[in-house]
């Protein structure tokens, strides 16, 4: 008995922590395609909420601007954490690394709540100076790649840290500069890592809430903050709808980018094999 709790104890347990974590979403999908208002009980399948949904521009509105702001967020948090972790792992010794690396990583541990709010005062600030920016589309994408940055530097840095610096060392060997070996050896064996930190940012600027009430302007709302609006005043199946919709394309994303590492991996390997055997 006890070597059967043992072996299967473990999965039980997982199976229990998904299920915790996963049934309430599936819930929110099968109840998305109800073909009346009630929550309790699945009447029949219906595509009117979806429809209601099209017809909604708020909703259709917040939706592709969550992806301007997500893609944009996606590109300038990949980049700047690229460049953080390069500096951080690279450069071990230089005035103020403590302090860099502190602010770097600030955001991961500090809550959205406080830096929505000190992102609005300096904003508002910024505004009330210089006349510029206003709040809006810019000021949503500048709070999210501040979020954005610090997770895109963790994923990164991880892999430099992986990374053989032998390859490195014989590429300024054979006569590379530090620029071309950043570009043309360093870049291409981190770029599986820069693309992860871009999805991870893309997915957490498609969904965030705080940061963007904060940041947004009069007329400028993501879909989650029309989600989340609309959920405020009751509860109306069209978001349900609105929220399948956000999982599928957060969903969608995250199985395009795992396709492309399993082939990316597989073909490493079949290019190794091919060196191996000539």
């Amino acid at each position: 008995m006890m070597k059967f709790l043992e072996k299967h104890l473990g999965k039980a347990w997982l199976l229990l922590v998904y299920a915790f974590l996963y049934l309430p979403l599936l819930f929110m999908v099968v109840f998305s395609f109800n073909s009346t208002r009630q929550d309790a009980r699945f009447t029949g399948f219906s595509l009117r909420w979806y429809e209601a949904l099209t017809r909604d521009s708020k909703i259709v509105e917040g939706f592709f601007l969550s992806l301007k702001v997500a893609a944009v967020t996606g590109v300038l948090s990949a980049t700047l954490g690229t460049f953080a972790a390069f500096v951080l792992v690279r450069y071990k010794r230089f005035f103020g690394r403590t302090l860099f690396s502190g602010m770097v990583n600030a955001p991961l541990v500090m809550p959205e709540v406080v830096i929505g709010l000190s992102l609005l005062l300096l904003m508002v600030g910024a505004q009330n100076l210089l006349g510029w920016p206003e709040r809006g589309m810019l000021t949503i994408i500048l709070g999210h790649t501040l979020m954005g940055m610090a997770y895109a530097m963790v994923v990164v840095q991880s892999r430099l840290l992986e990374m053989d610096r032998a390859i490195e060392e014989a590429a300024m060997d054979l006569g590379a500069r530090p620029h071309q070996v950043f570009f043309l050896v360093t870049l291409p064996n981190i770029f599986q890592a820069i693309l992860a930190a871009f999805l991870l940012s893309f997915t957490l600027s498609f969904d965030d809430v705080v940061i963007s009430e904060f940041l947004s302007g009069p007329g400028v709302n993501t879909l989650p903050q029309v989600i989340f609006g609309y959920a405020r005043r009751g509860i109306n199946p069209t978001i349900y709808a609105a929220a399948t919709l956000l999982i599928t394309t957060v969903t969608v994303v995250i199985v395009a980018y795992s396709v492309w590492v399993a082939r990316q991996t597989r073909r490493r390997e079949r290019e190794i094999a091919a060196a191996s055997r000539s």
